[in-house]
C-alpha cells in the first residue's frame, strides 16, 4: 500500500511538471545574460561649471520643424537656439519658451522648449543653445524613402541601458521611436535629470518620439496628479497634430504617418483621445503617407506572463479603428522581452491587420520577463527574452525591412528579422470594410 502511494504521488508530481511545461516556455531557448547592475550617474555628471545647457533632445515638430529641449539650472539663461548648416556658423536665431514644475520637495531647472526651422530635409545643422557652448549637431530626416527609425522601449538606466544605447549609435537611423517607461524615475525626480544627461548623446543629434508609459505616472493620490516631469521635459507636437494632450499626438515623417496613443490616459469611445484618434485616422492621405504605424505601451497581443491582459479594454475600444484604417504595423512596450506577431485582429490571423511587435527590453532594472504561455498563440511568431533594439528600415512604399538586434555579452546580435509588406502593397486598402469605415468617418 505504502509504494502504491509513493508511485501515485510520482504520477502527480510528473503530471504537474509536464503541465507546467505546456504553460510555460522560458524565453523559447534563449539563454539570457547575467543581469546588470544600474548605472551610478553622478547628479552633476554633464554639467560644466557655468551650469549651462544640459539633457539636450530633439523632437519633430511639424513639416520640416524642429523642437529644440534642454535644461538650466538658472532662469537667466535666454531660450535661444542660434543654427546654421558650417559648424560654428549660426545665421539662424529662434526664441522659445520656458516652464519648470515642482513634485514633493524638488523643483526642477529651466525647461526650455525652441522650434527651429523650416530646415532642409537629410541635412546636418550645427546649433547652440542659450547664446552659448558646447556646439551640438542633428541630421534632419530625408522626406522621402527611404527612412530607418530605431525603436526600444523600457529603457532605463542600467548597464544594459549603456549596451542598448551604444548598439543604437551605431544604426545610422533617422528618427528613435520609444513606447513608454523611459527614466524608471518612479517619483525620484534627480533620476529624470540623470536620465536627460545619459541620452543627450543620441538625443541631441537624431529626434526622439516618445509616447507614456506607467512608469511615466508618478501620480500621488492628493498630492501629485501625475506626469508632471513626463509633460515638461518631453514635448512632443499634440498641438500641431490636433490633440489636445501630450499624451498622445501623430507626426508624419517622409512617407510615414506615425499615431503616438496613450494607455494610461481615456481610451473608451467617449473619451477625448478616442475622438482625437478617430479624426486623425480619417485626415490620413494613403497617397502622401503609404505607411501607417502605432505606438503604445501596453501591448495588445502578447503571450508572455507578464502584464497578460493589461491591453485588453484599449484593445476593444480602439482596434476597430485601426483596423478599418489599415495600420501597418503597432509597436509597443511594457512587457520585458520581445515578440512579433503575423498580421492579426480580433485575435485571429488577418493578411489585412496589423502586424503587432512588442518591444519593451531597452534595459530597465526590473530585469527581463522570461515566461510565455504555451502553446504559442497562431499569431505569434517570434519571441524571446533579451535586452535590446529594433529597427525598421522603410525602402518604398510597398515594402520595410524589420530586425531585432539582441544584446548579448556586449556583442550585437541579429535574432529576428523579416521582409513586410505594406498593405497599400498588398491590396488591402481597397479591400471594402464597409462596418469598419463607418466607424472611422462617423460624426
Amino acid at each position: 500500500m505504502e509504494l502504491r502511494s509513493v508511485i501515485l504521488l510520482l504520477f502527480l508530481l510528473s503530471s504537474t511538471i509536464n503541465a507546467t511545461k505546456r504553460d510555460v516556455l522560458f524565453g523559447e531557448g534563449y539563454v539570457r545574460p547575467r543581469a546588470r547592475k544600474a548605472l551610478a550617474i553622478p547628479w552633476q555628471s554633464n554639467k560644466d561649471s557655468s551650469n549651462g545647457p544640459h539633457q539636450v533632445h530633439i523632437s519633430l515638430a511639424g513639416e520640416n520643424q524642429m523642437r529644440v529641449t534642454w535644461i538650466t539650472d538658472s532662469s537667466s539663461y535666454p531660450s535661444t537656439v542660434q543654427y546654421g548648416t558650417t559648424p560654428g556658423t549660426y545665421p539662424y536665431t529662434s526664441t522659445g519658451d520656458t516652464t519648470s514644475y515642482s513634485y514633493l520637495l524638488y523643483t526642477s531647472g529651466t525647461i526650455h522648449h525652441a522650434t527651429i526651422g523650416p530646415l532642409v530635409p537629410n541635412t546636418t545643422y550645427y546649433y547652440r543653445l542659450s547664446n552659448q557652448g558646447p556646439e551640438f549637431n542633428f541630421k534632419s530626416p530625408q522626406n522621402e524613402f527611404p527612412i530607418t527609425f530605431a525603436v526600444v522601449g523600457d529603457l532605463g538606466q542600467t548597464d544594459w541601458t549603456a549596451s542598448t544605447l551604444a548598439h543604437i549609435k551605431k544604426c545610422d537611423y533617422d528618427v528613435l521611436l520609444l513606447p513608454g517607461d523611459l527614466s524608471y524615475a518612479d517619483y525620484q525626480q534627480r533620476l529624470w535629470d540623470t536620465f536627460g544627461d545619459l541620452v543627450q548623446p543620441l538625443a541631441s543629434e537624431r529626434p526622439w518620439m516618445v509616447t507614456e508609459g506607467n512608469h511615466e505616472k508618478e501620480r500621488i493620490w492628493v498630492l501629485e496628479s501625475g506626469f508632471q516631469a513626463y509633460n515638461s521635459r518631453w514635448k512632443m507636437p499634440y498641438e500641431e497634430s490636433g490633440s489636445g494632450s501630450n499624451l498622445f499626438y501623430s507626426f508624419d515623417v517622409a512617407g510615414v504617418h506615425v499615431v503616438m496613443l496613450g494607455s494610461y490616459t481615456d481610451y473608451d469611445e467617449g473619451s477625448d483621445q478616442y475622438a482625437w484618434l478617430k479624426s486623425d485616422l480619417a485626415k490620413v492621405d494613403r497617397d502622401k503617407t503609404p505607411w501607417l504605424i502605432v505606438v503604445l505601451h501596453a501591448p495588445w497581443y502578447n503571450s508572455n506572463w507578464a502584464h497578460h491582459g493589461e491591453g485588453d479594454a484599449m484593445m476593444t475600444s480602439m482596434e476597430p479603428l485601426l483596423y478599418g484604417a489599415g495600420v501597418d504595423l503597432v509597436l509597443a512596450g511594457h512587457v520585458h522581452a520581445y515578440e512579433r506577431s503575423k498580421r492579426v485582429y480580433k485575435g485571429k490571423v488577418d493578411s489585412c491587420g496589423p502586424m503587432h511587435i512588442t518591444i519593451g527590453d531597452g534595459g530597465n532594472r526590473e530585469g527581463l520577463a522570461r515566461r510565455y504561455h504555451n502553446p504559442k498563440p497562431s499569431w505569434s511568431v517570434f519571441r524571446e527574452a533579451s535586452f535590446g533594439h529594433g529597427e525598421l528600415r522603410i525602402v518604398n512604399l510597398t515594402h520595410a525591412f524589420w530586425s531585432w538586434h539582441r544584446n548579448d555579452d556586449d556583442e550585437l546580435v541579429t535574432s529576428d528579422d523579416v521582409w513586410i509588406t505594406s498593405l497599400v502593397g498588398s491590396g488591402c486598402i481597397m479591400k471594402p470594410s464597409h462596418e469598419l469605415r463607418k466607424i472611422l468617418m462617423s460624426p
